[in-house]
This record gives C-alpha cells, sequence and structure tokens, in this order.
C-alpha cells in the first residue's frame, strides 16, 4: 500500500510540474509509471493465456501470458475488473467476478509482460488493451496479478482448465531414446537406448556419471513407460572398451588371411554399435554433466541440471553416455506372454478421452465407480495415475471437468500425492459430502503414452478443413482408400484417434463433395471395429480387398471433432418412477401408427380390450463437451400428424424386457419427437426448445425429461408371464450420433413382476459397477422382498 501511495503522489507532483514547465518536464524527467503513454500492444494472433499458481481452482489463479517463446506475467498496477473480464473470456469462461493483487496465487517467474493496463472490458484480447508495452514494466512479481472467473464455459470453447509442467523448456527441449542394438531400431515402441536431448540442430548426449535410477524414472516417463529396468551397464562398457580396440583395424585370421566377405560382413555388423558409442565418447556431445532429479517429475527440465560451460571441451571423465531401459505399459508390449504377466489397477480408469491415456479419472469403492474432486489436482497426483493405468508420468492434470461429467458419487477431494505412490489410494485425500464438489469439478488426466508411429500409416484428403477427409491408409507399402460398406461411428472413430483429431463427429459413406483430383486406389475393405482399437489395422477387415462400390465417392471419410457430446440416463429416477397402467386401445391409436406396441396388439379388437404398459420416466442428461444435436437437419425431420410433432431421429432409445437367458420378452422404441433442454444446471442457459420448429438438442449441463405419462414412454408387456427379468435402456442404440463414451449408454435394473405389480431395483448406467457385481447382478435370484422402490 505504501507502494502504491508513492506513486500516486508522484503522479500529482509529475502531473502539476507538467501544467508549469511541460517544456523542461519532457526534458528532464525520466520514464516512469505515470509518465509512459500507454497504446495497445501488438501480439501475436491467438495469444495463449493461462491460469497458475497455487492453491487455486481451475477457475482462478495467476495471470500468465506466452510471448515471443516465454511465459511472463501481468503487474496488478491499475489491474480493474474489466481487464479480468476480457482475460476471462480468453480462458473460455463467460465474465469475470473478480481479480486478486500482490501476487495472491505465488510469484510467477520470468518476464513481467504488461504493466497499467487499461481495458474497457469489451476487448476480445488482452492485447488490444492500453499498456506500457511489452516487457515494459517497473513492477517485481510480487504484484502479480490474479482473476477469478465465473465457472460458466462459453459453450464450444476448448482450450482452459489445463495444469501443465509449466518447465522451462529451453533447457531441454525434446528428448529421446536411441537404440544402439539392430533389433531394437526395428521395433516400437523403443523402450532401450541412449538418452538424448533435442541442442540446437541436433542431439547431444548425458553423462552417466553420478545417473541414479530416479533419473531413469523421470525419463521413462516422460517417453511414455510407468517404470524403469535395469540396464545391463557392463554390456555397453564392454561395446565401448572392444571398439576402441578394434575401431582402427580390421581382424585378421590366425593364418594371417584377411576372413571372407559374409564372414567380414557378420563381423562389421557386430561391431558397429560398438563404434557408435565409442565415438559418441570421443565427441564433446555432453550437453548435460548431471541431472539431480527427484523421481516424481514430470519433465527432466523440472529436475536440477548442470550443464557443461558454452563452447567449453565437454567430456565425461570416467564415464559413458547415459543408457536407460524402460518397462511399457501391457497395451504396448510385444510379447504377449509378458503381458499377461503384468497386471494395471482394476479399481481406476480413465472415462470420456478421445486419445489413448487421457479421460475423466473414476476410482471403484464399495463395487461402484465414481469420480475425483478437482480441488488441489495436480500433476503429481495425475502421474500417480498415470503409471499405475500402465502409462508414463502425467502430460496434464485437467480441471473443470475438461473430460466431460460423471454421475456417479464423488469419492475424492483435495488428493495429494507426492509422486511415487503405487495407486492413487495410496495418496492422502478427503472424503467428500454434497457440500464440497459437484462433477462440474472432476478431474481428468492426459498422460505421456510411447511413440508408436500409427499416425504414419494414415492420412486425410480432399477434407474442407484438418479435421475432415477421405481415410487413407498405408497397406505394407502402397497407399489407398477404404471401402465405405458398413462405415460406422466405430470405424470412424477409431479412425479420428489414430489421426491424433480426436472424436468422430460423423462417420461419411458417400465423399463425391470432396475434392477427388488425388484419389488413390481402394486398399482396405471389410473393416469392422469395436471402437477401442488404437488403429484401422487392428480392426477387423478382409485380407483382400472386396467392395461392391469401390468408385472414388464411396471410399469412406470422416468428420473429426475435438470435442463431443455424452448422454446418460437417470438410473434411479427410472426406478423411482415406474408403475404399471392397463390402458384401453382406443385411447392407444396414435401409439401403434407409430409402432409403439407389441405385435400382439395388431390381432386384438381394436377398440375394444387394453394393453398393459411399464412406464416409467426417461431423465437424459448430456455430460460430455459438445452439444448433442440430430443427425439430420431439420429438412429432413419426418412430420407425424397423429401426435403433430417431428421426429428429429427415428429410433432415439430402445426399452427391452430380458429373461435369465437374455432373450427379449419385451421390447419398444422411442423416437425423438423433441429433443431440448428441460433443465440445466446452474449457470447454464437453455439453448434448445422444440415450439414453432425449434432446434432441437441437449446442452452440455442440461437434461430432457420424457415424462412417464406422454405416449410410447412405455414396455408394452401385455404378453409377459410373472416371473424375474433385466430391464434395459439403451440411448442413442445405433451410434447415429457421435458420443465421447457409448459404454454409458446402456442402463439396466432388476425386475420382478408378480403378474399385478412390478418392482424396480438395482438400476445402474452400463458401466457403473464392477465386473464382480455386474456378474452377481446378471445371476440375480430374484426379489427378496416387496418393497416398493
Amino acid at each position: 500500500m505504501m507502494e502504491k501511495s508513492r506513486h500516486t503522489r508522484q503522479l500529482a507532483v509529475s502531473l502539476l510540474f507538467g501544467l508549469w514547465f511541460p517544456c523542461c518536464l519532457s526534458q528532464t524527467t525520466a520514464p516512469s509509471r505515470a509518465s509512459v503513454a500507454l497504446t495497445p500492444s501488438a501480439a501475436p494472433q491467438q495469444l495463449k493465456v493461462r491460469l497458475a499458481g497455487y492453491p487455486r481452482k481451475h477457475n482462478e489463479g495467476r495471470i500468465e501470458l506466452f510471448y515471443k517463446g516465454e511465459w511472463g506475467t501481468i503487474c496488478d498496477d491499475d489491474f480493474s475488473i474489466a481487464n479480468a473480464n476480457v482475460l476471462c473470456r480468453q480462458l473460455g469462461f463467460v465474465s469475470a467476478t473478480g481479480w486478486t493483487h500482490s501476487a495472491k496465487y505465488g510469484n510467477g517467474q520470468g518476464k513481467i509482460w504488461l504493466d497499467n493496463v487499461l481495458c474497457n472490458g469489451g476487448e476480445k484480447s488482452i492485447d488490444l488493451c492500453k499498456s506500457r508495452g511489452w516487457g515494459n514494466s517497473d513492477c517485481t512479481h510480487d504484484e502479480d496479478a490474479g482473476v477469478v472467473c465465473k465457472d460458466e464455459r462459453i459453450p464450444g470453447f476448448v482450450d482452459s482448465n489445463i495444469i501443465d509442467a509449466q518447465v522451462d523448456e529451453k533447457k531441454v527441449e525434446e528428448v529421446r531414446l536411441r537404440p544402439v542394438v539392430g533389433t531394437a531400431r526395428r521395433k516400437l515402441p523403443i523402450t532401450e537406448g541412449v538418452v538424448e536431448v533435442k541442442h540446437k540442430d541436433g542431439w547431444a548426449q548425458i553423462c552417466d556419471v553420478g545417473w541414479t535410477v530416479k533419473n531413469t524414472r523421470v525419463v521413462c516417463g516422460m517417453l511414455g513407460f510407468p517404470h524403469e529396468r535395469k540396464v545391463n551397464k557392463n554390456f555397453y562398457k564392454r561395446l565401448t572398451k572392444r571398439a576402441a580396440e578394434k575401431a582402427s583395424s580390421p581382424k585378421v585370421s590366425a593364418a594371417g588371411r584377411q576372413p571372407s566377405k559374409a564372414k567380414a560382413s557378420s563381423m562389421s555388423k557386430q561391431s558397429n554399435h560398438r563404434k557408435r558409442l565409442y565415438l559418441e565418447r570421443q565427441k564433446n556431445l555432453y550437453l548435460l554433466r548431471s541431472v539431480a532429479c527427484l523421481g516424481s517429475e514430470v519433465h527432466l527440465a523440472a529436475c536440477p541440471l548442470e550443464f557443461n560451460r558454452p563452447n567449453a571441451t565437454a567430456t565425461c571423465a570416467g564415464g559413458m553416455p547415459v543408457v536407460v531401459s524402460c518397462m511399457p505399459g501391457p497395451l504396448f508390449m510385444q510379447n504377449s506372454s509378458l503381458k499377461k504377466k503384468v497386471k494395471v489397477s482394476s479399481n481406476v480408469r480413465l472415462k470420456g478421452g478421445a486419445r489413448l491415456g487421457e479421460g475423466r479419472v473414476e476410482v471403484l469403492k464399495d463395487n461402484e465407480w465414481g469420480t475425483v474432486c478437482d480441488d488441489r489436482w495436480s500433476l503429481l497426483s495425475a502421474s500417480v495415475v498415470c503409471r499405475e493405468l500402465g502409462f508414463g508420468s502425467a502430460k496434464e492434470a485437467l480441471t473443470g471437468a475438461r473430460m466431460g461429467q460423471g454421475m456417479g458419487p464423488i469419492y475424492m477431494n483435495e488428493v495429494k500425492c507426492v509422486g511415487n505412490e503405487k495407486s492413487i489410494w495410496n495418496c492422502p485425500f478427503k472424503n467428500i459430502t454434497a457440500e464440497d464438489c459437484q462433477h462440474m469439478e472432476d478431474a481428468a488426466v492426459r498422460c505421456n503414452i510411447p511413440y508408436m508411429g500409427l499416425e504414419n500409416s494414415i492420412r486425410i484428403a480432399g477434407g474442407r478443413s484438418s479435421y475432415e477427409g477421405r481415410v487413407e491408409v498405408q497397406v505394407g507399402s502402397k497407399w489407398g482408400t477404404v471401402c465405405s460398406t458398413g462405415w460406422t461411428t466405430k470405424e470412424a472413430l477409431v479412425a479420428c484417434r489414430q489421426l491424433g483429431l480426436g472424436y468422430a463427429m460423423h462417420a461419411v459413406t458417400e465423399t463425391w463433395y470432396w475434392d477427388s483430383s488425388n484419389v488413390t486406389e481402394m486398399v482396405m475393405s471389410g473393416v469392422k471395429c469395436t471402437g477401442s482399437e488404437m488403429a484401422l489395422s487392428q480392426c477387423q477387415h478382409h485380407k483382400t480387398v472386396n467392395c461392391q462400390k469401390a468408385a472414388a465417392k464411396f471410399s469412406a471419410g470422416v468428420i473429426c471433432s475435438e470435442t463431443a457430446s455424452d448422454l446418460v440416463l437417470n438410473a434411479s429416477l427410472v426406478e423411482q418412477t415406474v408403475y404399471i397402467e392397463d390402458r384401453p386401445l382406443h385411447m392407444l391409436y396414435c401409439a401403434a401408427e407409430e409402432d409403439c406396441l407389441s405385435k400382439s396388439a395388431a390381432k386384438a379388437n381394436w377398440p375394444y380390450g387394453h394393453r398393459r404398459l411399464l412406464r416409467f420416466s426417461s431423465q437424459i442428461h448430456n455430460i460430455g463437451r459438445a452439444d448433442f444435436k440430430p443427425k439430420a437437419g431439420r429438412h429432413s425431420w419426418v412430420w407425424h400428424a397423429c401426435h403433430g410433432h417431428y421426429h428429429s431421429m427415428d429410433v432415439f432409445t430402445h426399452y427391452d424386457l430380458l429373461n435369465a437367458n437374455g432373450s427379449k420378452v419385451a421390447e419398444g422404441h422411442k423416437a425423438s419427437f423433441c429433443l431440448e433442454d428441460t433443465e440445466c444446471q446452474e449457470g447454464v442457459s437453455k439453448r434448445y426448445e422444440c415450439a414453432n420448429f425449434g432446434d432441437q438438442g441437449i446442452t452440455v449441463g442440461c437434461w430432457d425429461l420424457y415424462r412417464h405419462d406422454i405416449d410410447c414412454q412405455w414396455l408394452d408387456i401385455t404378453d409377459v408371464k410373472p416371473g424375474n427379468y433385466i430391464m434395459q435402456v439403451v440411448i442413442n442404440p445405433n451410434y447415429e450420433v457421435a458420443e465421447s463414451d457409448f459404454t454409458n449408454n446402456g442402463m439396466k435394473c432388476n425386475c420382478k413382476y408378480d403378474g399385478h405389480r412390478i418392482w424396480l431395483h438395482n438400476c445402474h448406467i452400463g458401466d457403473a459397477f464392477s465386473e464382480e457385481a455386474e456378474k452377481r447382478f446378471e445371476k440375480y435370484p430374484g426379489q427378496i422382498n416387496n418393497r416398493i422402490s
């Protein structure tokens, strides 16, 4: 405060002096906070902004800007809520609720990029506001400004809610393993080799004197491996020693003759990798003299490093280049027998991610899956999760339901791992109360995974953007297109994952409207994926191409997206609202027209008699990161005069009653005659309404309610005998609309029907229980009491 008042007095004196002696002021006054002209600061397009500091939640923190290859802060002088509003919108939040001064979230490092920032609040970027200019500041990091943003996202905004390593990557830009043994170079992933760091336009080594297993753990984690292995250092030492002895002269046989050409070739291959290590030892390529990691770091640049002086003779006296060996997770192992022995955690999983090794963190407790709250969520905790699942350390820790919201319980809050725990369950954490957290605060991770080169065997072409096009794949040495017969959302999901382009929004089966000037021949057909594969080559496909529609316009295509919707049914509401109604046939003409009754209804004596209906309410939530919208545009919606509404999707849900063998004893379906936002979470606005032929869809954070008393919201059980059954509801059963997760689209309930009344219990989303609990559910012996849920 004293500093601030001093500046205020200085400003007053300067202005007064300037009014009396303006000519003298321009000549004698040194530039200061009070006298520097404020102008907009030109910056590169799409200025990067991030929140940093500790402790903080995902929607608050110290403001940092990325300019000229370096992160820096903003000084709090003249800071205002208008500045905070501009910054929060750049971060993807709708507005600001406050701002902080005096480095509330800790002191930043590096540059203080902006000072005396003055926004009017409507600017699209902070660099369009007036300021002293980039890097022109007389503040210290004790004055770093922060913001508190309203926890409501701008629809469709992707970037934000990421906690990354925040290390100076200029120290160690990139790390790789370069295999020395020839056979290792031909296999991916590379698990053993010389550690090399990117240096200028080439690569440099690290001296292994003083190298520890903790350093190896960090390197392996960065490269996507959960564990380190002991390397046979004597083997590499012998190579360098032999290379030193034999590098200069060829081997001569006992008889004094040169060996045969074949033998000489074999000997040459054996000695190549020896010579390589020896030559590296002689070169001045040792960038790092020593590394002292704790083992919990997620990046080598976060460890204490000692560099060799520039232009000095870099030696490694008594040592050699660092060689490490890493243990891959089961997903990346080539040895199938070893893969069976290595186990990953069965009580932690990732959900909702587009790419391998990313997703919302879910943990298993009492046979039911739940989420983790993002309070104090960190890279250390995220890395523990990644490693126990068979990946490397965490690349990013994500907050604010960045990978979608869960629906079940929230089990953990304020997780505080130190980084070396075997499981997140071994870390200190707080148990949750309803007031602590909501699912909009679910934590997620993005893990380091090994380089597999899968993206090198697929490409897209002809599309209007980099996220769409015709799938061209490499089979052997030949590139070509894929037959679109049987091409569905599941295959498109795998293609987009392999391309690294996120989720599949559409599986395109006719690509005539895309540029076809460079179309190649068809090289793959009969592709059938489960949706979980890493590459199309891992899916079922024909050994030889067999496609009835082989023309270029029928090549398979994809439209990918970084975000996707995710629909989940409220299982407890189904259980709470179920009942039986005997409905007269004369009230079911419209339902019969829309095929909402069982087949035996056609033989009934209309309009006399009735149908027995199992009725319930469906509340369908969109917990993803993009709005759920019908695949077909409104121009192709079908008008149903009987009910007086449009159908935007012919089949939106399936309703089934299954017996103990899994056979259907009753079935029904629900067309989406009105997809709209019935209600939304606090802070989320409704966007879709069916009235007056309005747009249909479900906004992220909202839900659509199909009440129990509307037509077709039932199962026709007229022909069902008393007994124990399983009731099943599946949303979006034909995968017509892409989602981030299809495993949670189904819901099951135990069902007891005595011929007069019906009971439902154990209603749950398809992936909400453990495998053990799901097996018990399937073997359910029957209702043991008469409690009506």
